[in-house]
């Protein structure tokens, strides 16, 4: 059975693990290839690619730094060539380093920036040019609850992912009537390794449902918002 997503082309950032893992295999069940960005983790990046043709998907590894944007206008150029599109990007990749505002290292503060604010321009800037000449393609980034209220430590991500959240609706803007959807979906803890060294006992009493989210479940958001259904 054929769907909207055969064939698609989508590149997920950051996906070796946690909510990028997740959104690869649930777009791979829906029919698209699947680019799975890493920087680090190989064997996690491979873990994932036999996960999403576990779903029944296919795709490939691609190793590279979001943070530098010649490397990704390059990754970028190679993938659209190869495979004459890319219909999906999802920004995923970001990181934490979380620490009191005041006790904070410029380095701290530049390499959270660095990952999730500059790596979303790094990736979307060429891929929208991609997508433009079709008129059409699905742009989803992931930020973070953090950006929309106070977290004590987290000055630098808050400001980061913020700063996706802003940038992400003036270019929705711009390129709307191009047939380019995008959105940004901000979940709340879900449980990763990213939250591993986290109070969840404390924190569960903080959340109405008292319970922590699911990678899968932010999974679902993003594999609606990459649909027709969402148009």
């Amino acid at each position: 059975m054929t769907t909207e997503f055969d064939k698609k082309v989508a590149i997920v950032t950051g996906a070796s693990k946690g909510i990028g893992r997740s959104i690869s295999i649930e777009l791979a069940r829906k029919g698209c290839y699947i680019v799975i960005n890493y920087m680090g983790d190989k064997k996690g990046a491979e873990e994932t690619l036999a996960q999403v043709q576990k779903a029944g998907g296919s795709g490939e590894i691609y190793q590279f730094d979001v943070r530098d944007g010649k490397v990704c206008e390059k990754v970028v150029n190679d993938i659209a060539e190869r495979h004459e599109a890319i219909d999906i990007l999802i920004n995923n990749a970001g990181i934490i380093a979380d620490g009191l505002f005041m006790m904070m290292s410029p380095e701290k503060w530049q390499s959270v920036i660095d990952t999730s604010l500059n790596g979303f321009f790094n990736m979307t800037r060429p891929v929208i040019e991609k997508m433009v000449r079709k008129r059409k393609g699905a742009i989803v980034s992931i930020s973070s609850a953090s950006s929309l209220m106070a977290n004590r430590g987290q000055a630098n991500y808050s400001a980061a992912k913020a700063g996706m959240n802003a940038a992400s609706r003036s270019v929705a803007a711009e390129v709307a009537r191009l047939g380019i959807r995008m959105n940004v979906v901000a979940p709340g803890l879900i449980e990763t390794d990213m939250i591993e060294d986290a109070p969840k006992e404390y924190i569960k009493d903080m959340i109405p449902m008292a319970r922590i989210g699911k990678a899968n479940e932010v999974a679902k958001v993003v594999g609606f918002l990459c649909s027709e259904d969402a148009s």
